[in-house]
């Protein structure tokens, strides 16, 4: 079987994968679903300090597989993984290294939500830390509740794979796991469930094509069909 290559499949990733021969790819690296029912309507918090500040406007649609326990099984097989959300699948996993996010300055946006955030990787036994805020400065770009900076996952693929490897996130929400990825010479499959978040990934992967981003690309297309409509 031939991979589909630098590409976004839409489907279930176990049912995606059912005929994929073992050890396929190099790296797993993913920020599956947790198991914790995230609420994600983020129009409940407030921001600022002390909890004071504009409300969010943000509200997403529920994670699927977030109501039930993560299984990390599947992917263990694998030579070099890496999952986000540790702390919520931590008995389920055997010793590793692990990754830490510090995401937030001291104090910033209030106290409602963590600090930081873990990742489990295999192998080894050593614990690395990140200090990256640059999510913060696009939080309104945001288009998936659980996206990461892409400049954080480019430090996880630095860690756990080298270039020309063939990275796999099979949860890969908005692409960031893809993009990361297509930065750093490295081939990248992305599964989501999503027709959504697939086709944003899409977009985000050809703006790292073109230089053209995402919100300019789709500025461009709406004039242009507000043209073609005018004409019509």
């Amino acid at each position: 079987m031939t991979l589909q290559l630098d590409s976004i499949i839409c489907g279930d990733c176990l049912e995606v994968m059912r005929d994929w021969p073992d050890k396929c790819v190099d790296a797993i690296v993913a920020d599956p679903p947790y198991g914790m029912n995230n609420d994600c309507d983020y129009t409940r918090f407030t921001m600022g300090p002390n909890g004071h500040g504009e409300a969010s406007s943000r509200k997403y649609q529920r994670i699927y597989g977030d109501d039930r326990p993560f299984d990390p099984s599947p992917w263990l097989k694998y030579p070099r993984v890496l999952l986000w959300g540790y702390n919520h699948f931590a008995t389920r996993l055997p010793v590793g290294t692990i990754l830490v996010w510090i995401k937030r300055f001291d104090a910033a946006f209030g106290t409602f939500l963590s600090d930081a955030e873990l990742a489990w990787m295999k192998g080894g036994n050593g614990v690395y830390c990140r200090r990256d805020t640059s999510l913060l400065a696009t939080t309104k770009d945001r288009t998936h509740p659980n996206q990461k900076p892409v400049s954080l996952m480019c430090w996880c693929l630095e860690k756990c794979s080298d270039p020309g490897d063939i990275i796999l996130d099979p949860f890969c929400g908005s692409g960031t796991t893809c993009v990361a990825a297509k930065m750093l010479g490295r081939h990248y499959i992305g599964i989501d469930i999503s027709p959504e978040y697939c086709e944003i990934a899409r977009e985000r992967l050809r703006a790292v094509e073109t230089g053209v981003s995402v919100k300019e690309a789709r500025a461009g297309q709406m004039a242009l069909f507000q043209e073609n409509h005018a004409q019509a």
